[in-house]
């Protein structure tokens, strides 16, 4: 009986050595790969100038961290909190305005602004909380329309636009620096296709993106700023576009990246933030 017990008992315990005792949906990680905290990301997001939050657009734990980061914010700040998103073109400022302020239904609004189609579930959460609490939400990107015109005709045929459609983008011909990652591999995966219109191209969305921060954004105010991961991994893309017109301005930059064991972050993410959040490559996505 004895030896059936502990027979038992072994077989119980080696099949706990095939089972992992812990399933975080996400990990936070400093910088270099050291585990970290919410409360501390929300130190160092309190005490920034602007905060590129970049998302994986598909991923629910990137858009439940940005909801209570924001939240967590405006407890905080108050009226000295501004939110920003490159998911919504500046030719709609006007009537996210309108809807902010309560003169547009949410039907007209969703009829007249371009939205993305996981807007209900992950980004009107944030343009609630600045409607609710009265702040100013900016629509940061450019219109897309222009940045394929880029794409595919090169950046001197924006000179052809009539003034008002040129309020819309950054000053241009911007600075480029096809040299920087972030460039640099687009063209690379490309292998070449589109030559360099198609990595300025993004440039155009980074800097139109950067332009539209810095014109909102004031001495004493906090800017959070919602983007896809690639628009702010490495300190580049937007933030290089910032630090050209305020190189003192404090950014902070938060990366997220998924990985089959979350446990541990990969070394080629290190550097990609401030703060990276590392969740499960099986986590379920918010859209298809």
């Amino acid at each position: 009986m004895k030896k059936i017990v502990a027979l038992a008992l072994l077989t119980l315990c080696m099949s706990f050595t095939f089972l992992k005792t812990e399933k975080n949906a996400y990990v936070l990680f400093d910088s270099k790969g050291k585990k970290t905290t919410y409360n501390q990301l929300f130190e160092e997001a309190a005490k920034a100038d602007i905060i590129l939050f970049g998302e994986l657009h598909d991923n629910p734990i990137c858009h439940w961290l940005q909801r209570e980061l924001t939240q967590d914010l405006y407890n905080t700040k108050k009226e000295n909190l501004i939110l920003g998103a490159e998911m919504f073109e500046a030719d709609d400022q006007i009537a996210i305005n309108e809807y902010l302020g309560g003169r547009l239904s949410e039907k007209t609004f969703k009829d007249e602004v371009k939205l993305w189609t996981n807007y209900a579930t992950d980004y009107k959460p944030l343009m609630e909380i600045a409607k609710i609490n009265k702040l100013k939400f900016i629509a940061t990107n450019i219109p897309r329309r222009y940045a394929n015109m880029v794409y595919s005709r090169g950046e001197s045929c924006l000179d052809s636009l009539d003034s008002d459609a040129k309020k819309w983008i950054a000053p241009f011909p911007i600075k480029y620096d096809g040299n920087l990652k972030c460039y640099k591999e687009i063209f690379e995966n490309a292998g070449g296709h589109g030559g360099e219109n198609l990595p300025k191209s993004q440039a155009y969305k980074d800097a139109t993106m950067a332009n539209f921060i810095l014109k909102n954004w004031s001495k004493g105010k906090t800017f959070i700023h919602y983007n896809g991961a690639y628009h702010s991994n490495y300190h580049q893309s937007i933030e290089w576009y910032l630090k050209q017109q305020n190189p003192n301005l404090k950014v902070l930059v938060i990366s997220a990246t998924e990985q089959e064991d979350n446990s541990i972050l990969d070394k080629e993410t290190f550097d990609s933030g401030d703060f990276i959040i590392c969740t499960p490559s099986s986590l379920t996505k918010t859209y298809k």
